[in-house]
């Protein structure tokens, strides 16, 4: 004689108390950063002083070789424009930089939008987007946040689009 039992697991059918004590996503937070960024038009470049170190020095070594103590004067001087020109203007779309950004980047970003942000409950990216927007005041303070962040963090300069 087979016997079959039969359990029942409850399911939970209501998404909405599922995020009303968890913490909010750090994706929604991205896509907030990203949508702001966009409408802003913001256009941003990372510093590469490596690159420019390295023309800078290899100049400097090979002026030092051909022109003995006046060749490093004149290499390091002509590599230093060099490297300031190889790293200047390479402005990308801001948005395309946070999709860029480390795990570790991105939680710091996340901690300091959060931290505007308070206690601001949403379900959604879509949700929160719609409510940063729709508050001109909290927008300005997250873009301040996100602004702050690229500037002290990825050391780069930004550039809003005309």
């Amino acid at each position: 004689m087979s016997r079959t039992t039969t359990i029942s697991i409850p399911h939970i059918q209501d998404r909405t108390c599922l995020n009303t004590e968890m913490a909010p996503r750090m994706d929604d937070i991205m896509r907030l950063c990203c949508e702001i960024s966009a409408h802003d038009q913001i256009k941003v470049a990372v510093k590469n002083s490596t690159t420019g170190a390295i023309a800078a020095g290899g100049a400097a070594f090979v002026g030092g070789m051909l022109g003995g103590p006046p060749g490093i004067a004149v290499g390091a001087t002509v590599g230093g424009l060099l490297g300031s020109w190889l790293t200047s203007g390479q402005f990308k779309p801001l948005p395309q930089i946070l999709m860029e950004l480390t795990p570790a980047q991105q939680q710091r970003l996340y901690s300091d939008v959060v931290a505007v942000l308070g206690n601001l409950n949403w379900m959604d990216a879509a949700q929160l987007i719609t409510l940063v927007m729709g508050n001109v005041t909290l927008q300005q303070k997250v873009t301040s946040a996100l602004l702050n962040y690229v500037v002290k963090e990825l050391k780069a300069d930004v550039r809003y689009q005309d």
